[in-house]
């Protein structure tokens, strides 16, 4: 079923405008879940098992696979159960904001086509809290590893208290969830990333986790950083997070920077956050920055510019125990999840090793040390 939608479908929605395509995509993958759930809404197992050499215990939760969808492509909680039948080890739905919100004008998503990558300025564009609540309220019994991405309204005049309330709201529904306060297209969002208003937020939510796990039991938070921090900020960040106890961090989101030498120019100019190829480079480099720094005391969720399973595996060595892709579809395809799972795997044999964790920031230090990425 992959090989066929990657021969005849992706060719005719690389053509479309990215947010119609994007949105024709989420239609074909209602569709197709219709025709494999039962009546009784169970969710069917994946069409292929997944090599037990795969599986992870990170947060407390047992994980077939190390790959995730990023945040971003489900926002709506729409179709968590279609991803994982296509391979996926878990999938992050959202960001999902109280209110519904339009997000910003269009256009606002670009691809450059030349550097597999993409720039979206969309804004937290949300059907709302309660559309998404409904949704993964029922699917609550079909299983499978679903986190929930949590953002506040532009609008809002207490965005602390919109992640207070999300955490309430989810916490019962969620996997787990993970706070953004990363994204570049809200204004004054990643003002939130700041010291003393960043130990503000993290305390509360804690406690707002802490009040309902009576009812919803113990729900992992993860804080979801922007790769543009300094490495100053980033020092302040984790002993934060770490004082506040929270389960992980996601490292990270899309970059305001650009590299010099992109090769789509014109779209190069647009506002908003690049993701893809073009950030490979410096998600990285943060990601090994924060594994330092985190000194074992909770997971990292790796994420930004994967296209291959030596990009996938390069992560792990710079301190990621979980991965997450989502633009790099655009131009690989779904190929592209069994094609990182099989390279995991020939890395383990190649190295004689157990289990993923065996790899996890064995390169970290090393990649310290390096030169800044341009």
């Amino acid at each position: 079923m992959t090989g066929l939608f990657e021969r005849f479908a992706a060719p005719f929605l690389h053509a479309l405008d990215p947010e119609q395509a994007h949105a024709l995509t989420v239609k074909m993958l209602k569709l197709a879940n219709r025709a494999f759930t039962p009546v009784n809404g169970l969710m069917l197992p994946q069409l292929a098992r997944d090599d037990k050499r795969l599986a992870t215990r990170v947060f407390n939760l047992n994980f077939p696979n190390p790959v995730g969808m990023a945040a971003g492509f489900d926002k709506n909680a729409e179709v968590p159960d279609a991803l994982l039948r296509l391979g996926f080890g878990f999938v992050e739905v959202g960001t999902i904001t109280p209110k519904p919100q339009p997000g910003n004008p269009r256009p606002r998503v670009f691809r450059l086509d030349a550097d597999r990558g993409v720039i979206n300025r969309l804004g937290f564009n949300s059907q709302g809290a309660e559309v998404a609540l409904r949704r993964l309220a029922a699917r609550a019994n079909a299983g499978g590893i679903v986190g929930i991405n949590v953002g506040a309204n532009k609008d809002s005049a207490d965005r602390t208290a919109d992640y207070v309330w999300l955490i309430e709201r989810f916490a019962p529904v969620a996997s787990y969830v993970t706070v953004n306060i990363s994204s570049p297209n809200t204004p004054g969002l990643r003002n939130l990333q700041q010291a003393e208003a960043l130990d503000d937020l993290l305390a509360r939510v804690i406690d707002a986790r802490e009040r309902v796990v009576a009812q919803a039991g113990p729900t992992a938070v993860l804080l979801k950083i922007a790769p543009d921090l300094t490495l100053a900020e980033l020092d302040d960040v984790v002993g934060i997070a770490r004082a506040r106890r929270i389960d992980g961090m996601i490292v990270g989101n899309t970059t305001l920077s650009r590299p010099p030498r992109l090769g789509e120019v014109r779209n190069a100019k647009e506002a908003g956050g690049l993701s893809g190829r073009p950030l490979f480079a410096l998600a990285t480099r943060m990601l090994a920055e924060t594994y330092v720094r985190v000194e074992d005391a909770f997971p990292l969720i790796g994420v930004g510019g994967i296209d291959s399973g030596a990009a996938a595996l390069a992560k792990f060595r710079a301190g990621a125990s979980l991965i997450q892709l989502y633009s790099a579809l655009v131009f690989q395809g779904l190929g592209l999840i069994a094609a990182i799972k099989a390279e995991l795997i020939a890395a383990l044999e190649r190295e004689q090793l157990a289990g993923l964790s065996d790899l996890v920031g064995v390169d970290a230090a090393a990649v310290t040390a390096e030169a800044w990425p341009a």
